[in-house]
C-alpha cells in the first residue's frame, strides 16, 4: 500500500517536472526536477497526490537546507496491525523504550550538528533531519517511511509555498538520503521501497547478507559488515576453542534466518554439529519460552550460538535466569553482544563469560557532554525527548497527557543525567552509535563532492545549490565516498556497499564492583588471510560462571591415541565410539577420525600411537624350535656315522657286502650331507646360506636317491642271475653303477649350478605378514621360482622310478629281501613330500622354513631307519644270519 502511494507521488512529481515554470522574468521554461532554491507551482488542473488522515507519525526535526531522514527502534514491541477493510486502520502502537537506541538517534542529531559548525564540510549548506521510530517492526516502518519521504509535498499551504518562494533552502526538496534501519526485516522492506528510486538507505545495524544483493537492494549501504563475515568469525572462533558440539537459537527475522542458516553451513564444512536449533518467535508464550528452557538444561551441547536481539531474549533470559540455570556458555552474535541491558545484576549468573562478536568501538569527543545536555520540553517535536526522560527517571512529565496505567512520581525536568548510569550514558566505547556516526558524515561528504563545495566559482567557495536529487547522481557519489575520519578510519564503500570487516571478540566480565563490563580479548578482519584474521588473548577470558580453565561440549569424548572415532548409525558425525586401530595402524593425536597405517618395515607399537621399526624374524638356533631341529638334525648325523661305523666294521660281512658296499657307504654319506643340509636352513639367512640351502638339499637327495635306485636295480638283477642263462650281473657291474650315479646325479647338479649363477636366492625381509603379525620376516627370495619347482620335481622323478622299481621286486624269494625296505622308505619319502607341498605353501614366515627342515629330516629318517636299522639290527643282534646260506633261499627245491 506505501509502495502503490510513492509510486504515484512519484510519478507526480515527474509529471510536475516537466509543467512547472520557472518565475525569473523570462517566461517559463521546463525543468527536469526541483533543485535548490527553485519554487514550482502546480497546474491546478492536473490531478494530485492527496494525503488521507491527518495523523502524523512523532518525529524529530530540525530545518536545514538539505533534510536527512532517519529510522531508530526507539521502542522494541509493536502490535501486528489487523485489517479489516472496513474501519480506518489505526496507528500500530510501539512500547518498551530502547535507551541504548535513543543514544543512537541522538549521535545523528550530534554529527549533523558538529557538521553545520565545520566550514570546510558543507560550506553554506545547513544540514538538517528528520528521524522517526521505526520499533523495530515492518510495518511501522513502512508507515513512517511513507510520512518521511512525502513530507516534503503533503503539507504545501498557501503560506508555506509563499514561504517557499522567498527562500533558498532545500527544506522542502526531497529527502536526499535515509539512514536506518537496525534490525534486518525492517531494513529490507525499506531498501526495497526506496530502490527503484534510487534513494540511498545507509544502514547502521542490519547485517543480514541477503542486504547485499544489488539487484533487489541497488540503493542500499551500510557502515556495519555482512553477517557473512560474522559467521566465519564465529565459526573460526568455536573451532578455535574446539567446540564441534553446540546449540543455536534465533528468531524468526531474516537477520537470524540467515544468520543461522549460514552459521549452520560453514560449520558443518568444518566438522561441526548443531545439536539443536531454537526458534523464539515474534510473541512468544509462556509455554513456548518454558519448553526451550527445557531443551537447554536437557541439552548436551554446553555451548550456544545465538543470533536475536537484546530485546527478543528478554523473556528467555529471564526464564533461565529464575530457574537459576548455570553453565552454558554463550555465543553472541553482534546485535547483542554489549547489550547493558542484559547485563543487569539478575542475569550474571547466566551470561558472565558471554564471549562475542562487536564492532570496533571508540570514544567520539563531546558527545557525552551533548547527551548530558538534553533536556525534556513541552514544545512540539519533543516526544522523543519526553519519552526518554521518563524511562530514565521512572518518571512523568506533568505536560503529558496518560490514559491510566501505573501511577509514577511527577518529573520536575531538572533531573541531572550526569548522576544516572545507563546504556545511554555509557559513551566510552561506543560502537552502533559510531556507526551512524560515520552514517551522517558518508552522506556529509557525498552532498560535498555532489554539490561542488570545493570549486572556486561566482559563490566564493560555496557550495551551488542548483542540484537535482531526482535522479540517482547523489547515490553515485555516495557510492564513491572516500576519506578518512578523525579516528584514522578509512571510511568508504565496496561494490556491494559495505565497509571493511572489523571486529572486536568482546567478553562479559564482573568488575570489583560487581558489574559486568565488556572486555575486548581479540579482534578479527575479515579482509586479512585466512590464517591471520582472528586474534585472541586466551588469558584475559573468563568463562562462564567465571572459571578460568575453557568449557567443554561435546557429544561424545574425543577419543584418545591409539583409537579412531566412528560414527554412530543415524546420528550427528559428533556422536561416535571410540575404536583402536588395527594392527600396524596408529592415531597420535586426540579424536582422530582415521588411523595411519605404519610404513613399509614398521609396525605400531602396543599403544598404537607410534610406529616402530618391523620386528624381524627368522628361524634362529635360539629359539625353542630352532634348537629342537637342530638337536634332531644332529641326531640323524650322529645315528648315521654310528651305522656307518658299524658297516665299516663288518664290511666284510655276507650282508654289508650283499650288494655292493661301496654303494652302501656312498648312501651313508649322501644321508649324512642330507641331515647337515638342514643346518644351512637355520639362522639369518645372508648371501651364501640363500645360495646353499637348496642346492645342497637338492644334490643330496638326488645322490640318494640315485644310490637307492641303483640299489634296487641291483636287486632286481642279483634275482635273475639265480635264473639260468641271465647275463644281468654281468651287463650292471660296478662301473655301470657307478656310471649311472653320475647320470643321474649330474642334472641336478647342473640345474642348481645355472640356477645359482643364473638368478641367485638372496636374503629379503619380507613385509607381507607385517598386517597380521607386526614381524618382518627375513627369507630367501627366489626371484626365479620355476628353479625350486624343477629341483623338487626331479627328486620327485627320481623317487617315483625308484618306489616302482622296489615295489616290483618286493615279493622276491629272498630271505632278506631289500627292496621291501626300499618299497617302505620311499612311501615314507612319498608321503612326506606330498604332504609337504601345501604344508609349505600355507605357512607363514619361518614355518615354512621349519616345514622344509622337517620334510628333509623325516625323509631322511625314513630311509636311514629303513634301509640300515634292519641290517645293523642282524650285524649286530644275530649274527648267526649275517652268512652267505641265510641270506638267500632258494624259490625251488
Amino acid at each position: 500500500m506505501f509502495f502503490d502511494v510513492l509510486v504515484a507521488e512519484r510519478k507526480l512529481q515527474r509529471v510536475e517536472g516537466h509543467v512547472l515554470r520557472k518565475e525569473d522574468g523570462r517566461g517559463s521554461e521546463t525543468e527536469p526536477g526541483l533543485r535548490i532554491g527553485e519554487v514550482r507551482r502546480v497546474d491546478s488542473s492536473l490531478p494530485q497526490c492527496v494525503k488521507l488522515g491527518s495523523s502524523e507519525p512523532i518525529a524529530l526535526h530540525s530545518d536545514g537546507d538539505v533534510v536527512i531522514g532517519g529510522f531508530f527502534p526507539l521502542h522494541y514491541v509493536a502490535t501486528d496491525p489487523q485489517y479489516s477493510y472496513k474501519t480506518k486502520p489505526e496507528i500500530t502502537s510501539c512500547s518498551s523504550f530502547d535507551l541504548r537506541a535513543f543514544r543512537w538517534m541522538m549521535t545523528m542529531v550530534f554529527a549533523v550538528e558538529e557538521i553545520n559548525r565545520n566550514s570546510s564540510l558543507l560550506p553554506g549548506v545547513k544540514l538538517g533531519y528528520r528521524i522517526m521510530d521505526s520499533c523495530d517492526h515492518v510495518h511501522t516502518s513502512l508507515k513512517v517511511l511513507f510520512s518521511l519521504v512525502s513530507h516534503s509535498e503533503a503539507e504545501n499551504t498557501t503560506e508555506e509555498i509563499k514561504r517557499r518562494e522567498s527562500s533558498t533552502c532545500l527544506y522542502y526538496s526531497p529527502v536526499p538520503a535515509v539512514i536506518g534501519l537496525a534490525s534486518s526485516s525492517p531494513t529490507r522492506a525499506v531498501a526495497h521501497t526506496l530502490g527503484p528510486f534510487n534513494i540511498p538507505l545507509v544502514s547502521y545495524f542490519a547485517t543480514c547478507t541477503c542486504l547485499t544483493d544489488k539487484h533487489l537492494y541497488p540503493s542500499f549501504l551500510r557502515t556495519v559488515p555482512s553477517d557473512l563475515f560474522q559467521v566465519r568469525g564465529l565459526v573460526q572462533l568455536v573451532t578455535f576453542f574446539g567446540w564441534f558440539w553446540v546449540g543455536t537459537i534465533g528468531t524468526t527475522d531474516d537477520y537470524s534466518l540467515y544468520g543461522i542458516q549460514a552459521f549452520s553451513n560453514l560449520f558443518g564444512q568444518q566438522g561441526g554439529c548443531v545439536e539443536f536449533h531454537l526458534t523464539i518467535s515474534k510473541s512468544p508464550t509462556v509455554a513456548e519460552i518454558q519448553q526451550i528452557a527445557d531443551k537447554l538444561q536437557s541439552s548436551t551441547a554446553r555451548v550456544v550460538v545465538v543470533f536475536a536481539t537484546e530485546g527478543q531474549l528478554l523473556d528467555l533470559f529471564s526464564e533461565l535466569a529464575r530457574r537459576n540455570v548455570t553453565g552454558i556458555q554463550w555465543i553472541a552474535s553482534e546485535a547483542w553482544v554489549t547489550a547493558s541491558r542484559l547485563g543487569s545484576p539478575n542475569f550474571h549468573s547466566l551470561l558472565e563469560g558471554t564471549l562475542g562478536f562487536s564492532f570496533p568501538g571508540v570514544s567520539i569527543p563531546g558527545l557525552k557532554e551533548f547527551l548530558l545536555d538534553v533536556r525534556p520540553s513541552p514544545k512540539p517535536g519533543m516526544e522523543f525527548v519526553n519519552m526518554f526522560w521518563e524511562e530514565q527517571f521512572g518518571c512523568k512529565l506533568a505536560y503529558k497527557d496518560y490514559a491510566g496505567g501505573v501511577e509514577k512520581p511527577l518529573c520536575t525536568g531538572s533531573e541531572d543525567l550526569r548522576y544516572t548510569y545507563s546504556s545511554y550514558s555509557d559513551v566510552t566505547k561506543v560502537r552502533i552509535s559510531y556507526n551512524v556516526y560515520k552514517a551522517v558524515y558518508a552522506i556529509a561528504h557525498a552532498l560535498h563532492t555532489f554539490l561542488n563545495c570545493d570549486s572556486v566559482g561566482p559563490s566564493g567557495g560555496l557550495c551551488e545549490k542548483h542540484s537535482s536529487f531526482s535522479n540517482g547522481e547523489f547515490l553515485q557519489h555516495l557510492k564513491m565516498v572516500n576519506f578518512t575520519n578523525q579516528f584514522h578510519e578509512n571510511v568508504y564503500f565496496d561494490s556491494n556497499g559495505e565497509p571493511v570487516p572489523l571486529y572486536d571478540i568482546i567478553n562479559w566480565q564482573k568488575d570489583s564492583t560487581d558489574k559486568i563490563r565488556f572486555i575486548k580479548v581479540g579482534s578479527y578482519d575479515g579482509s586479512a588471510p585466512q590464517t591471520q584474521q582472528l586474534h585472541i588473548v586466551k588469558n584475559m577470558i573468563l568463562w562462564t560462571k567465571g572459571q578460568l580453565q575453557v568449557p567443554v561440549s561435546q557429544c561424545s569424548a574425543p577419543c584418545p591415541p591409539g583409537s579412531r572415532q566412528a560414527t554412530r548409525q543415524g546420528e550427528p558425525k559428533c556422536c561416535f565410539d571410540c575404536l583402536p586401530c588395527a594392527d600396524g595402524e596408529i592415531s597420535n593425536q586426540t579424536g582422530s577420525t582415521e588411523c595411519i597405517k605404519c610404513p613399509e618395515y614398521f609396525w605400531s607399537d602396543k599403544e598404537k600411537v607410534k610406529c616402530v621399526a618391523g620386528e624381524e624374524e627368522f628361524l634362529s638356533f635360539n629359539d625353542t624350535m630352532g634348537i629342537i631341529l637342530v638337536a634332531v638334525t644332529l641326531l640323524g648325523f650322529i645315528l648315521t656315522t654310528i651305522i656307518t661305523i658299524v658297516f665299516h666294521s663288518f664290511r666284510y660281512t655276507p650282508i654289508v657286502k650283499a650288494n655292493n658296499s661301496e654303494i652302501s657307504f656312498l648312501l651313508l654319506l649322501s644321508l649324512k650331507l642330507c641331515f647337515l643340509c638342514c643346518l644351512v636352513f637355520i639362522g639369518q639367512p645372508s648371501w651364501w646360506t640363500c645360495r646353499l640351502r637348496q642346492a645342497a638339499f637338492g644334490i643330496s637327495f638326488v645322490l640318494c636317491l640315485s644310490c637307492l635306485l641303483v640299489k634296487t636295480i641291483v636287486v632286481l638283477l642279483a634275482f635273475r642271475t639265480n635264473v639260468p642263462g641271465s647275463r644281468g650281473r654281468m651287463l650292471f657291474g660296478t662301473f655301470q653303477q657307478r656310471i649311472l650315479i653320475i647320470c643321474t646325479t649330474a642334472p641336478q647338479i647342473c640345474l642348481c649350478t645355472g640356477w645359482v649363477l643364473g638368478a641367485p636366492p638372496f636374503p629379503f625381509r619380507n613385509p607381507n605378514y607385517q598386517a597380521s603379525t607386526g614381524k618382518i620376516v627375513l627369507e630367501c627370495k627366489e626371484p626365479w621360482p620355476p628353479g625350486f619347482y624343477l629341483l623338487l620335481g626331479y627328486v620327485g622323478l627320481l623317487a617315483f622310478v625308484c618306489l616302482l622299481l622296489a615295489f616290483l621286486g618286493r615279493k622276491l624269494p629272498d630271505r632278506f629281501n631289500e627292496a621291501k625296505f626300499i618299497t617302505f622308505s620311499m612311501l615314507i619319502f612319498w608321503a612326506v613330500w606330498i604332504s609337504f607341498i601345501p604344508a609349505y605353501v600355507s605357512s607363514p614366515g619361518n614355518f615354512s622354513v621349519a616345514v622344509e627342515i622337517f620334510a628333509i629330516l623325516a625323509s631322511s629318517f625314513g630311509l636311514l631307519l629303513c634301509i640300515f636299522v634292519p641290517k645293523c639290527y642282524i650285524i649286530l643282534l644275530h649274527p648267526e644270519r649275517n652268512i652267505k646260506k641265510g641270506m638267500t633261499r632258494k624259490c625251488w627245491r
